[in-house]
């Protein structure tokens, strides 16, 4: 018994590895797991009193719950045995999809990650960024929707900075969660957007049991009320003006809707717009056709010169931010009311019928969101060169020709935002920027839009083309913000 026992080393060291891994899993995470959850729970109580949010339970709801309910769901499991019937494929490695399918889609919401960490971090960029500003909303519509309502923003695209922008702004009303495509599932990515409550869709997948799980998962969400943001362009606007609308998820939202039910489903149209876009010449890009095509080596090298020629600009003081990032919202549009007005239940139509009446509700949402884009300096201007492309502005000529272009836009009830009150200071913000981006140049008191920057100066120009081009717009009054 009191024998020396002779254990290579790599056997003693393997042993070390274990113990240390009983050590941790039996008294460290408990302990860290009880500290994080305490903070988690200090959060949700602080919202729910300090801040006007209430956190649907569903929200908070263990992410292992959703992922069962949603393998267990009636109509995923009837799914199942249908194509277990008609295509002989076993039934554990169909349940085996479905339960990969909703570990993909399902997120693991953190409320403390969401309001603490993301929100900093949202705010911190945004205004390092941009000179942000909430412009127009319809505060009377907004507060008329009833608090039970399931709400669903609905956003035009045009940088990825939507993502940051709207969740910073809203995020002392409601905690969004957004569809996010596969270019966030990397590493670490992936973890932090899931945590922050977005959950992830595969574009264009042909498979009918994903696309029946995802279907489920969104009717579950919107069912139990949690606040949805919505892109119905289905992705990022390549030319700077409104893409025709992708009907998937708008149709997973209404197909099931009861518009008997105690919650309404109510969407909000919300306008954005940048004097500059980060990502606008990538865009532009996709539009040629005999362009080269960049891969991801090439796009990660291109930011981070991007970045360190800013931080270069900043150390020099002669950097400005990207000039405005604006936001409208505009009148919320009740699913109930409109339905009730077309004298219809979408439950009840065949496919065909239903997509033609999704089409229809959505190409008016389309048009709500036309009408609450933001006219920023930049996309005044830039419309104001475009008018005589060959032509040299005085200073004096370009700012007559913005206020009569102002004066059209008002009359169509477009929401302009106005820096600082002052409709001489905002052109001068427009011409600045562009010529800071050699969009435009400047030659003997002499202002030309610059030849080789015609499709960016058209790409910031397109942003507000509808409200010039829809002469029977109806409108609201227009805003001019201090």
């Amino acid at each position: 018994m009191t024998e020396t026992v002779t254990l290579p080393a790599w056997v003693f060291a393997l042993l070390l590895v274990f113990a240390a891994w009983a050590a941790l899993d039996r008294l460290l995470v408990p302990g860290v797991r009880w500290y994080l959850r305490r903070k988690v729970n200090r959060v949700i109580r602080e919202i729910n009193t300090r801040l006007n949010v209430e956190l649907p339970q569903f929200k908070l709801t263990r992410r292992q719950v959703l992922i069962d309910r949603l393998l267990h769901d009636p109509k995923v499991q009837a799914a199942v045995e249908r194509e277990f019937r008609e295509r002989g494929q076993p039934r554990e490695g169909l349940l085996a999809r479905v339960d990969r399918y909703a570990r993909e889609i399902v997120p693991a919401f953190n409320a403390y990650l969401y309001f603490r960490v993301g929100y900093w971090l949202a705010k911190r960029l945004a205004r390092l960024l941009y000179r942000v500003r909430l412009g127009y909303a319809d505060t009377q519509a907004l507060a008329a929707v009833n608090p039970k309502s399931s709400i669903v923003f609905v956003m035009n695209h045009r940088s990825n900075m939507d993502y940051v922008l709207v969740a910073f702004l809203a995020a002392e009303r409601v905690a969004l969660s957004y569809a996010v495509g596969e270019w966030a599932r990397i590493w670490p990515l992936q973890q932090l957007i899931r945590s922050m409550g977005a959950y992830f869709v595969r574009r264009n997948s042909g498979d009918p049991l994903y696309r029946l799980v995802l279907s489920r998962y969104v009717q579950m969400a919107v069912e139990a009320g949690v606040p949805q943001a919505v892109y119905p362009e289905g992705g990022l606007t390549t030319d700077g003006r409104l893409r025709p609308p992708r009907l998937g998820l708008l149709d997973y939202m209404l197909k099931a809707f009861d518009p008997g039910a105690e919650r309404d489903l109510v969407f909000i149209p919300v306008g954005i717009n940048y004097d500059r876009v980060l990502e606008d010449r990538t865009l532009l890009r996709r539009l040629d056709a005999q362009a080269p095509r960049r891969g991801v080596l090439y796009a990660f090298a291109r930011t981070l010169a991007f970045i360190a020629g800013n931080v270069w600009i900043m150390a020099a003081g002669r950097w400005y931010r990207f000039g405005y990032a604006c936001v409208n919202f505009g009148r919320p549009v009740s699913m109930r009311d409109y339905l009730r007005r077309r004298g219809v239940d979408l439950r009840q139509l065949d496919d065909e019928a239903r997509h033609r009446e999704v089409e229809r509700f959505a190409g008016g949402l389309m048009d709500a969101i036309a009408r609450v884009i933001p006219v920023l300096p930049v996309s005044l201007v830039a419309s104001v060169f475009l008018r005589d492309r060959d032509g040299g502005w005085s200073e004096l000529e370009l700012k007559s020709a913005a206020c009569d272009l102002i004066q059209r836009l008002e009359q169509r009830g477009a929401h302009i935002y106005v820096p600082r009150g002052d409709l001489d200071y905002a052109i001068g913000v427009g011409l600045r920027m562009l010529l800071l981006r050699h969009l435009v140049e400047e030659q003997d008191g002499l202002y030309r839009a610059n030849p080789a920057e015609r499709a960016l100066l058209e790409y910031y120009a397109n942003a507000i083309a509808l409200l010039l081009a829809d002469a029977g717009a109806a409108g609201a009054d227009s805003t001019r913000a201090a």
